[in-house]
């Protein structure tokens, strides 16, 4: 089983709002295989709580734009580890400290990874 097209639109919103705010170290795993209900998880550096919750913010805002329901959102008062459940997609957004600590990535390893695109580099006049 492989990420369905929706998840890998959702992805694709998702990780450009994530850039859009300076999140860092983004990771996309197809957890399809062992979560029947679960097609993508994002994972996300922040460099502060700030930027945590920021991200968080504007990552579940484009979501919702783009017409996804959020299905739970955990974690954004202490933003270390904000969580935002959208079905399809999980998005994982780190405090660079959590994000060692906890080692997704770690207990995923067997999972595929799948390209994030990449908000291309604003041009200098």
């Amino acid at each position: 089983m492989t990420a369905t097209p929706q998840g890998l639109r959702m992805l694709e919103v998702a990780a450009r709002a994530a850039q859009a705010k300076g999140g860092e170290d983004l990771v996309a795993l197809d957890v399809s295989e062992p979560l029947p209900l679960v097609d993508v998880f994002l994972l996300v550096s922040g460099r502060s709580e700030r930027n945590v919750a920021a991200i968080a913010d504007e990552v579940e805002e484009k979501l919702l734009e783009a017409g996804y329901k959020r299905l739970r959102r955990e974690g954004r008062r202490e933003a270390r580890w904000v969580l935002l459940d959208f079905g399809d997609l999980v998005v994982h957004v780190f405090h660079e400290q959590e994000r060692v600590f906890y080692g997704l990535e770690r207990l995923w390893k067997d999972c595929p990874t799948l390209p994030v695109p990449e908000i291309a580099p604003a041009s200098a006049p």
